[in-house]
């Protein structure tokens, strides 16, 4: 057996990221740039109100109480005509520009006015800048607003939209082939005869292919039939950025995909030193990344997790620790037991948030073919090879369903 982290370092290495395409920016949510994006104006653009009130002198308002006189009202998007001079102020709405003369702003909430709004008695002293948004004080011309490698979300395209900037430079994002095959499995919900299975395998990682923010490819359910999956897998990695497989990984298995691969494709067989996911194969029809996930429903899914994952995400453009779900400490609020047998093991369990703490509790069944658990577990136990968790003993765990 090889440790894991050989095993992620040689999927790793065998994703490169993909080239880089011109995107329109309102499309580019999930992608990662390819190049760095600069500041082309200043943000905000001209110094504007952060409240409703009135823009004033702040000199004016040191003897506060004072009355000042109302000379005028800017809305936002309207540009103000008339300066500020002592004594006077001037009716202003969030977010529109400050008028010449004034360097605070009186919150409509510390006046009142006269009857005929002509005079604002103001009731606070203000300092100046007080509720002012200065030009430039998000972003000036010629700051770095994002580096390449940044994965996008929608606050960075709202920053785009800010900026006006259109099109950009993203890595593509990968066309992510997902292959079933065997004579037991079955789609859909008709009876099943004796000894079949239905494919979930397929169904889940298609789905985790999405959710990593790739695009799945639906490559089928192939039969057990040598010609048929081998033109299976051709199309895919003539289609396809990369290919996931599911099953006959193991040592001495007599699986078509694994005869398949073995004659068509540049493979490594390994067996890895934890549980689940033990066997894992690894490499290219091509150019094509071939992941060669085991069979078992967790299995497929830890070992998506552990090392398809990363790899995807290194061709989508990202690098070092946004190739992995974060780790964090956890407490076991209940045991967690395994026993020696050499390999680091990966508990479902769910987790919750106490006091600042993350506490931890089996999420059920932690067999390879029990996916109940894995459906509802929030995060992956890391245990490492001994008797297990203890009910309060700290675990580090990666936590799942996260960016």
């Amino acid at each position: 057996m090889i440790p894991l982290s050989e095993a992620q370092a040689y999927v790793l290495q065998g994703c490169t990221p993909l080239g880089a395409a011109p995107t329109d920016s309102s499309q580019a949510l999930g992608l990662v740039t390819a190049e760095p994006i600069m500041c082309n104006e200043f943000v905000p653009p001209f110094n504007n109100t952060a409240v409703d009130g009135y823009a004033v002198m702040a000199a004016d308002t040191k003897a506060a109480p004072v009355d000042l006189q109302v000379i005028g009202a800017i809305a936002a998007g309207e540009a103000p005509s008339t300066p500020l001079t002592p004594g006077t102020a001037i009716r202003i709405m969030t977010g529109a520009p400050l008028p010449d003369g004034a360097d605070a702003i009186v919150m409509v909430e510390d006046t009142t006015t006269s009857n005929d709004t002509m005079t604002v008695t103001i009731h606070r002293c203000v300092e100046s800048g007080s509720a002012v948004r200065r030009a430039g004080e998000d972003m000036q011309p010629g700051q770095l607003v994002f580096d390449s490698g940044t994965l996008l979300q929608p606050g960075h395209l709202g920053v785009l939209a800010t900026l006006g900037i259109a099109t950009i430079a993203t890595h593509r994002r990968p066309l992510v082939g997902v292959i079933s095959t065997g004579d037991e499995l079955v789609d859909g919900p008709q009876q099943l005869a004796p000894g079949q299975i239905r494919d979930s395998n397929r169904r889940a990682l298609l789905a985790m292919v999405g959710q990593t923010g790739c695009t799945p490819v639906d490559l089928g359910l192939i039969r057990d039939d040598e010609a048929a999956v081998e033109a299976a897998l051709r199309v895919g990695a003539e289609h396809c950025d990369a290919i996931i497989t599911s099953g006959g990984v193991s040592m001495g298995d007599f699986d078509y995909v694994k005869l398949v691969l073995s004659r068509i494709a540049d493979m490594r067989w390994m067996q890895i030193a934890i549980k689940p996911a033990k066997p894992m194969a690894f490499g290219t029809l091509g150019d094509t990344p071939i992941f060669g996930l085991p069979g078992n429903p967790v299995s497929s899914m830890v070992s998506y997790e552990l090392l398809a994952r990363p790899g995807l995400r290194k061709m989508m453009g990202l690098a070092g620790d946004a190739l992995h779900r974060p780790r964090i400490s956890a407490l076991a609020e209940g045991p967690l037991p395994r026993r020696p047998d050499g390999k680091t093991h990966f508990a479902r369990i769910n987790m919750r948030w106490v006091d600042g703490t993350a506490r931890i509790r089996s999420a059920g069944g932690q067999g390879s073919h029990q996916l109940s658990a894995m459906a509802g577990a929030d995060a992956l136990a890391i245990l490492p090879d001994g008797e297990g968790l203890a009910e309060g003993d700290t675990a580090s765990i990666i936590v799942l369903h996260s960016d």
